[in-house]
């Protein structure tokens, strides 16, 4: 659906679309509507791997699949569950076989869905094309392979390319120590075929990353060494410089790092977000540890240049703010993030990239919450602490981790699980009860947040116990997953 159809948001010559003018301070783009006025084609179902690693039931992590149509009589469900043939993978990101950079070779089509895990290293591709609504496995690759031919491991983002192979960043090597390389994948076969960077020419530290060929760059982020975060967080590790505070620019022709952006007041730059317009020279990346959102921009020599235009206002506490996961609109004139510790949901319109504003926040949780673990002792925001949220008669354990809006832009899906080890770490009452999926519906128009309060998908009350869901993929393709040539 978004191979096919939101590639057009950026090619005015494609037929069957509506081009409407939006003007920016920085640039003036078309944007081409999706979907003809009124029929929007709305999101029926989602994927999401489910994590078992670090709690108590003892079993293989899987792919759920949730009916989101309001339609369906198994609305807000869990329709099909797919096991994986392995214990303690961990699960995390997904990506696909193929996706909006490949727009125009009818050879091209998402069917699979690739699941790479943060621990085992391997990586499993799941048919999704065969039967949507009931995927299957297609093919495992195996942890020594990519050990063998890569020297990587511990797996995270997957975006597919233009020449039809598949690119997974690593966060370290197959010892656990950190090395931030890139795993190419066949996108036919899945066969590994070895690193995208040049030999020795890895990152000191990896985690998420965004290409956007026009400007001939890819810009990849830092976590931390796998043997440094695998089993939960420990202050002094940041002390000890332990911790990313680096985004890489590369080379996209040459694969070849090219420069290092130190970030001040970044430490942990997680996901990161070119805007989507396809000539634009900008982006965003949300500082996890730095509660701080980082704009990247080129300059006019071609070199690339960071400021910090977004700060969550600290809060005096006996404890931390943890920004894990921002996306933008694919309109570009929305971006949002997650809070995780702190508990919030912010919506920022970003028409000026240089001065975004915010529109819209809303508590989900979070561990500030009264009678939370975190005492509030000075707030610049908030009178008082935030209530807990309740849906549906369910206590919402976590706060707000991974989202994922809908291609209108009017939806938004928020689940609560970050990592099995943190998650055990900062929250014991996400390992006991299980993550949930919530909907908040957005104003596209004037900006703001609100609840669904029909709204939810309670991964505690799965079969063999309480889940941990992380990232959510629709079947046509999302906000995260897709770039523009």
């Amino acid at each position: 659906m978004l191979l096919t159809t939101l590639q057009r948001y950026w090619q005015p010559d494609t037929p069957e679309v509506i081009p409407v003018a939006q003007s920016y301070q920085m640039w003036e783009v078309w944007t081409w509507l999706p979907y003809p006025p009124g029929g929007h084609e709305r999101e029926e179902i989602v994927y999401l791997p489910c994590i078992y690693r670090n709690t108590s039931t003892e079993a293989p992590d899987y792919l759920a699949t949730v009916d989101v149509d309001p339609k369906s009589p198994q609305y807000c469900q869990v329709i099909h569950r797919l096991p994986m043939p392995n214990m303690k993978d961990e699960l995390h990101h997904s990506g696909w076989n193929t996706c909006s950079s490949c727009f125009g070779d009818s050879t091209k089509s998402r069917t699979k869905l690739m699941l790479p895990c943060l621990i085992s290293s391997r990586i499993y591709v799941v048919d999704v094309g065969t039967e949507p609504r009931a995927p299957k496995l297609h093919k495992v690759i195996e942890p020594q392979d990519i050990h063998a031919k890569c020297d990587l491991g511990y797996l995270h983002t997957s975006h597919c390319l233009a020449s039809g192979e598949v690119m997974i960043s690593a966060l370290g090597d197959p010892k656990g120590n950190g090395k931030g390389g890139f795993v190419l994948l066949d996108g036919e076969t899945f066969e590994v075929k070895g690193t995208w960077e040049r030999p020795g020419g890895a990152a000191p530290l990896g985690y998420d990353f965004w290409y956007q060929p026009r400007h001939n760059v890819m810009i990849s982020t830092e976590w931390a060494a796998p043997n440094v975060l695998r089993d939960g967080f420990n202050p002094a590790d940041v002390q000890a410089g332990l911790y990313g505070s680096c985004l890489h620019v590369w080379d996209w022709q040459r694969h070849e790092m090219v420069q290092t952006l130190h970030l001040q007041d970044g430490l942990i730059p997680l996901e990161i977000r070119f805007l989507h317009n396809p000539a634009a020279s900008q982006g965003f990346v949300g500082c996890a540890l730095g509660s701080n959102i980082q704009r990247f921009y080129k300059n006019e020599g071609g070199t690339w240049s960071v400021e910090k235009v977004i700060q969550v206002p600290p809060k005096k506490v006996k404890g931390q703010c943890l920004i894990t996961d921002i996306l933008l609109s694919l309109d570009d004139r929305f971006l949002y993030f997650s809070n995780w510790l702190h508990g919030d949901l912010r919506q920022y319109d970003i028409s000026d990239p240089k001065r975004p504003r915010l529109t819209g926040q809303l508590f989900l949780g979070g561990s500030i919450v009264k009678g939370g673990p975190v005492q509030v002792l000075e707030d610049q925001e908030l009178k008082s602490q935030p209530e807990p949220l309740v849906v549906k008669g369910k206590r919402v354990a976590g706060g707000p981790q991974m989202i994922q809006l809908s291609l209108d832009g009017k939806r938004l899906y928020v689940t609560t699980s970050l990592y099995s080890a943190w998650d055990k770490q900062f929250y014991p009452d996400l390992i006991r009860e299980g993550s949930v999926m919530l909907q908040i519906d957005v104003d596209t128009e004037k900006g703001g947040l609100k609840l669904n309060p029909n709204f939810l998908v309670d991964f505690g009350k799965e079969p063999l116990g309480p889940a941990l869901a992380h990232e959510l993929r629709y079947p046509g393709g999302d906000c995260s997953s897709d770039i523009w040539l």
